[in-house]
């Protein structure tokens, strides 16, 4: 089967993906907030950006599409910077290099600075795949079921442990990040052990692909590419027509990307408002 044709990637892409992402931090809050009401976890929109807040340390509170969709004033950008500092929360923005071209001297004037990279991957999806090669009889994937959420949440944070600079909060985000709704959470088994993790999340035929982990001892024995097909297929069936990755630039998790046919639709930058 000939590969599907890869779109364009240009403005209309880039708000579906983004808005894809957005909608999944969006789902995120809502169940932190629903598992915690403490928290004050929440998130609003302000022409066309979505801001998240999940506490001041977790790498969900930013914002996404901010300058995508609508291109804010001044006051929109007090709106949006009051949003975070009236909760103690760093004020940053992940944006795409397709956002209005003016958003960056707004930006600039107002103090903000880069402070970080990220590949945004994709790769359209065909109406079918034909099935996958030999596998090892051992290793299976299945879709974690209701009350196994703790189960794909620690195993999850196993594989990720030591390569995100947040340790200590990594098994309560991933958590949070199984039940959230619409969260389609797949675990790779070795003969009946979970040894890797995977996630789904579906938005407007958009296939958001994320939290691959696999634990130490068990990588390299075929368990991502497992899960990656799994997904893809899963994706396919509910009538996706593009899946997404993001990831930081020149990592392991975009070569693996790119050895599965995506590719590098733009880099974002994230910009922290630093105040003096």
């Amino acid at each position: 089967m000939a590969p599907a044709p890869f779109p364009v990637a240009d403005l209309a892409l880039s708000r579906r993906l983004e808005r894809a992402e957005a909608a999944a931090n969006a789902r995120f809050v809502d169940a932190r907030g629903q598992r915690s009401p403490a928290s004050g976890a929440c998130h609003k929109e302000v022409r066309g950006a979505m801001l998240c807040y999940d506490g001041p340390r977790s790498p969900c509170t930013q914002t996404f599409c901010l300058g995508l969709f609508e291109m804010p004033s001044a006051g929109d950008m007090d709106e949006v910077e009051g949003f975070f500092e009236q909760r103690g929360a760093p004020v940053m923005h992940e944006v795409s290099p397709l956002a209005d071209p003016c958003l960056l001297g707004l930006l600039g004037e107002r103090r903000y600075f880069p402070i970080e990279f990220s590949s945004m991957m994709y790769m359209p999806l065909p109406p079918s795949l034909p099935g996958g090669g030999a596998r090892n009889p051992s290793l299976t994937v299945r879709l974690a079921g209701r009350g196994e959420e703790e189960l794909w949440a620690r195993t999850a944070a196993e594989g990720w442990s030591g390569l995100t600079g947040f340790d200590d909060l990594l098994f309560d985000l991933c958590q949070v990040t199984a039940y959230r709704e619409g969260a389609l959470s797949f675990l790779a088994e070795w003969e009946g052990r979970a040894i890797a993790s995977g996630a789904l999340l579906l938005h407007e035929g958009v296939a958001l692909m994320a939290g691959a982990s696999t634990l130490p001892e068990w990588r390299k024995r075929g368990a991502q590419n497992a899960l990656f097909e799994a997904r893809i297929q899963h994706a396919i069936a509910a009538g996706c027509d593009i899946a997404m990755i993001n990831c930081q630039p020149g990592s392991s998790s975009q070569r693996n990307a790119e050895r599965q046919g995506f590719r590098i639709a733009y880099t974002r930058v994230k910009w922290q408002l630093i105040r003096r």
